[in-house]
């Protein structure tokens, strides 16, 4: 597990000493630290998944891209879940704690439970009702296209807007001035600028 871990910074932090210490002190932590729990478990649910996909697509690993595709079908199947039930669930006690175990143990190279719960649950489905699934998601499609092609004028005025806000924000800064850049003239070189132009008056 350790040479796994190292090929995979995501997981080697997930499996670090320390790490392993904050988590279980987020784990036993008193109620009123939502707010803590859940940026532990946007951390954990998303932030480390997607630097591991960027390791995976980078590294051109067919192992490791897999392992996360498998990955987000769970988390995606989870939150779809949560949507509807979110407002009713997030009442519980330790709900967030058990979110947050729920996440770390999807990616648990050792259980991977993101693989069980593909293999259990998703797929199965997926195979039972397939063709009505594509058939929703065609109509879906069918229907987003009619939209955006019903609606053109009103999504060229929007993008002609934007282009004139942008525009008109970059001819605010003067030329060769890049935007929110503070002007190099200090009040020194301003009065040595005007000092230099009087000096050439009396000349002339």
């Amino acid at each position: 597990m350790s040479g796994f871990a190292s090929q995979i910074p995501s997981m080697a932090l997930l499996g670090s000493g320390l790490t392993g210490e904050v988590g279980l002190r987020v784990l036993l932590s008193p109620l009123s630290s939502n707010i803590v729990l859940r940026t532990a478990c946007c951390s954990i649910g998303i932030g480390l998944p997607v630097y591991s996909t960027f390791k995976a697509i980078e590294s051109r690993d067919e192992n490791e891209q897999q392992r996360m595709l498998i990955y987000w079908a769970a988390y995606g199947s989870f939150s779809l879940v949560e949507v509807f039930t979110d407002k009713i669930i997030s009442w519980f006690p330790l709900y967030y704690h058990v979110k947050f175990a729920f996440l770390v143990w999807l990616q648990l190279p050792t259980v991977e439970g993101s693989k069980q719960i593909y293999n259990n649950q998703i797929r199965p489905f997926l195979l039972r009702h397939q063709a009505r699934v594509d058939r929703l998601v065609d109509g879906v499609y069918e229907e987003m296209v009619k939209v955006v092609r019903s609606h053109q004028g009103e999504i060229r005025f929007v993008r002609s807007m934007i282009v004139k806000i942008f525009g008109s924000v970059n001819e605010v800064a003067p030329p060769g001035q890049r935007l929110g850049e503070i002007a190099n003239d200090s009040p020194e070189q301003a009065e040595t600028n005007s000092d230099s132009e009087s000096d050439s008056n009396h000349e002339d």
